[in-house]
């Protein structure tokens, strides 16, 4: 069997970015179902048609990776947002990864950048946007997903969910 689209993959991976080793499956395999945007489009690609045992050691672009850099993702934000009885939460520090709601009531993830008189200014690009991509590892085991999985658009089992 190979990968492709309602495929049951599990990958032992290490992804390195300028370098450094950012994130790694550890001592069990990463499981996703194939085709369904678990992943990030570039890393499904590079797997497409390889076989359980197969290694593979491959870079994706930031385009199909996690996005370029956007400028307009930096936003600069009233200060008073971020104050609680008069004072800036303790939360709010330069690095700190926030969780905000956008107008739409939508969950948005920024980091803040700076923290001036009257804004602070937050990056909203996710932290590996602009980057590419290092990843290398093995197909650890592969099988067609069952009907359930596939029409719930996820694993099942060990290393998928449990309903």
């Amino acid at each position: 069997m190979k990968i492709g689209k309602n495929a049951v993959v599990g990958v032992n991976y290490v992804l390195d970015v300028e370098g450094q080793q950012l994130d790694a499956s550890g001592d069990s395999p990463l499981t996703y179902l194939h085709g369904h945007g678990m992943m990030i489009p570039g890393f499904e690609r590079q797997l497409e048609g390889l076989s359980e045992g197969d290694k593979y050691d491959f870079m994706v672009s930031a385009k199909e990776g996690y996005g370029e850099f956007n400028e307009s993702a930096i936003a600069e934000l009233d200060k008073q947002i971020f104050l609680i009885d008069g004072s800036m939460s303790t939360e709010v520090f330069e690095g700190a990864q926030l969780q905000l709601t956008n107008q739409e009531g939508n969950p948005m993830v920024g980091v803040v950048q700076a923290i001036g008189e009257t804004n602070v200014t937050m990056d909203f690009n996710h932290q590996l946007a602009g980057k590419e991509l290092h990843f290398s590892g093995s197909i650890a085991s592969l099988r067609e997903a069952t009907e359930e999985e596939i029409s719930h658009g996820h694993v099942h089992g060990p290393g998928g969910h449990n309903h």
